[in-house]
């Protein structure tokens, strides 16, 4: 399993009589709100059985009050039962997403209403069209690699979460320095001082490694990568390992900062001196629904606007 693409039939979920779809939106906005009135409506009208998380259930409702019948997940709903998971919003709510149905292998199609939207597979204004492949479903199913972490202390397991993006190492004062000592398959590599110390998959290349001056993987090259933080040292740059390697970083015990592991800047969990962070590919990847075929390059143009003014062939690969 891992970060390939492959057409599956009915989008490669267990299929029902009823057609169970999650939409899953960032609430907070009234765009968001709006579009996920849209697409409820829409599912409806095509026969399909739209499903909510009950906050995003009564923020709806809150925005219209005549909204009131729409199925809850965890109650009328389990995740198993679902065909599909339909996101609006950007990059954090498709976190939020994969969250929701990790262990299961409901695919995510995501829709932009955020900024760079690297994950997202549609845009707002082809939000109808969008959901007219889900009916037909007309997509294809790619599969992305997650990191497993561990934090061990003692010997012991004290804590163990996932990433799609990322698993960063930080420090949590500003004023002072982590100390770490970095592994690759249980090797030591080198100590230095930073900031902290960003562990990525190829999607999150795009992300915070990417930040972080890391390079960007294309998502069908299997690896993981890390790259220190302002680190202060002769070698801390960026490496890629295979992805059936282990990475590891130590805080160790001269370590001026309180260190603290973020896994997607969603799930957090403070490090004591000398606890040690084992970062690794996990058995379970993240599916999201894909409607275009279009090449990885044309996403990063489109993404990040890069200038291409001088190519002289051809522009459009749809």
């Amino acid at each position: 399993m891992g970060n390939h693409s492959r057409r599956e039939d009915h989008g490669g979920t267990m299929m029902t009589a009823q057609r169970n779809i999650l939409v899953l939106a960032h609430t907070g906005r009234t765009d968001s709100i709006v579009a996920a009135i849209e697409v409820i409506t829409r599912l409806r009208e095509a026969g399909a059985r739209p499903v909510c998380r009950r906050e995003e259930a009564d923020d709806i409702r809150e925005y219209d009050p005549g909204f009131d019948d729409v199925l809850i997940l965890g109650r009328d709903v389990t995740v198993p039962e679902l065909e599909l998971v339909i996101v609006l919003g950007g990059d954090g709510t498709i976190l939020r997403a994969a969250e929701e149905v990790r262990g299961s292998t409901v695919p995510l199609l995501g829709v932009n209403l955020g900024h760079v939207g690297f994950l997202a597979e549609s845009e707002r204004d082809h939000l109808p069209s969008a959901v007219q492949r889900v009916i037909a479903r007309d997509y294809r199913v790619e599969e992305r690699f997650t990191l497993a972490v561990q934090v061990i202390e003692r010997g012991e397991t004290v804590y163990e979460t996932w990433a799609l993006n990322e698993a960063t190492v930080e420090k949590a004062s500003r004023e002072r320095m982590l100390e770490v000592l970095t592994a690759v398959d249980q090797r030591p590599l080198s100590s230095f001082g930073c900031d902290g110390v960003v562990f990525s998959t190829p999607t999150g290349s795009t992300a915070y490694g990417f930040s972080a001056g890391g390079p960007v993987i294309w998502p069908t090259v299997e690896a993981i990568m890390m790259v220190p933080l302002s680190a202060h040292a002769l070698f801390a740059r960026p490496i890629v390992v295979a992805p059936n390697s282990t990475l590891s970083l130590r805080v160790l015990d001269r370590s001026q900062a309180r260190a603290v592991l973020w896994a997607d800047g969603r799930r957090t969990y403070d490090l004591s001196p000398g606890a040690e962070v084992v970062v690794s590919r996990s058995p379970l990847p993240v599916r999201l629904a894909r409607l275009h075929e279009g090449p990885f390059t044309d996403r990063l143009v489109q993404k990040f606007h890069l200038p291409i003014s001088g190519w002289r062939g051809p522009v459009d690969n749809d």
